[in-house]
C-alpha cells in the first residue's frame, strides 16, 4: 500500500458505523450514561517498507489505563474548536507533532469506551519530518508500528478478561512486545474493516 494511495483512500473513507467496546459484548452496554468527549490522532507516515501507524505506551505510574498502548490523544477541552484541534493539541503534548506536520485526512465515527469516552478518531498523514519526544510522565514510549499489520484483520485476535467481575471479549492486535489491545484495537480494526483489508 504506497503512502499516497494509503493517503487518498483514507481521505475518502466518509461516514460509516460508530465503534464501542461493547460491540463483542453488547448485553453489557450501559444505558443513559452521558460520555465525555475525547479526540485521539492516528498519526500515519512513510516508512522505509510502507506506511507506518504511531503509537504510544502510556506510562506505568498512571493512574488510568498504566502501561497500555494507546493512540496520542485525550479529552477535548474548551479551548479547543473541535475534536481535530483537539487530537493534534494533544498528539503535540504527548509526543511533540508539531500540528502544522499533519495532513489530517478525515475523521472516523466516534467510539465509546467502558470508561465513559466517546472517542473521536482523527486520522492524519505526517508530512514533516520530526523527532518524537515522549511527555514526561504520561508517555513512556513513542513507536511506530506498519501500518500493512494493523490494517491486515488476520493479525487480530478475539481475548476475553474479567473486568468488573463480568468476563467480557475484547480485540487484540499483537504486534513484537507491544500487546495492542482495548479502544486502540476495536478502531484499528474498525479502520481495517472498512479499508476491506
Amino acid at each position: 500500500m504506497a503512502g499516497d494511495n494509503l493517503a487518498a483512500r483514507l481521505r475518502a473513507l466518509g461516514e460509516g458505523p460508530p465503534s464501542s467496546d461493547y460491540d463483542l459484548n453488547p448485553d453489557l452496554r450501559p444505558q443513559g450514561r452521558t460520555l465525555r468527549a475525547a479526540a485521539v490522532l492516528i498519526a500515519l507516515v512513510d516508512g522505509r517498507a510502507g506506511p507506518e501507524l504511531f503509537l504510544t505506551k502510556r506510562a506505568s505510574g498512571l493512574k488510568h489505563h498504566p502501561g497500555q498502548i494507546a493512540f496520542p490523544g485525550g479529552k477535548v477541552d474548551r479551548g479547543d474548536t473541535d475534536v481535530v484541534a483537539a487530537a493534534l493539541r494533544e498528539a503535540e503534548e504527548e509526543i511533540a507533532l508539531p500540528a502544522d506536520a499533519v495532513d489530517v485526512l478525515s475523521t472516523m465515527p466516534a467510539h465509546e469506551t467502558v470508561t465513559g469516552f466517546k472517542v473521536s478518531p482523527v486520522l492524519g498523514w505526517i508530512r514533516h519530518p520530526f523527532v518524537p519526544v515522549p511527555e514526561r510522565g504520561e508517555v513512556e514510549e513513542v513507536f511506530t508500528v506498519p501500518f500493512s499489520h494493523v490494517a491486515n484483520r488476520d493479525n487480530y485476535i478475539v481475548e476475553s478478561r474479567f473486568y468488573r467481575g463480568v468476563q467480557r471479549q475484547f480485540f487484540t492486535v499483537p504486534y513484537g512486545p507491544y500487546y495492542i489491545w482495548g479502544a486502540t484495537a476495536r478502531i484499528l480494526h474498525m479502520l481495517a474493516e472498512r479499508l476491506g483489508r
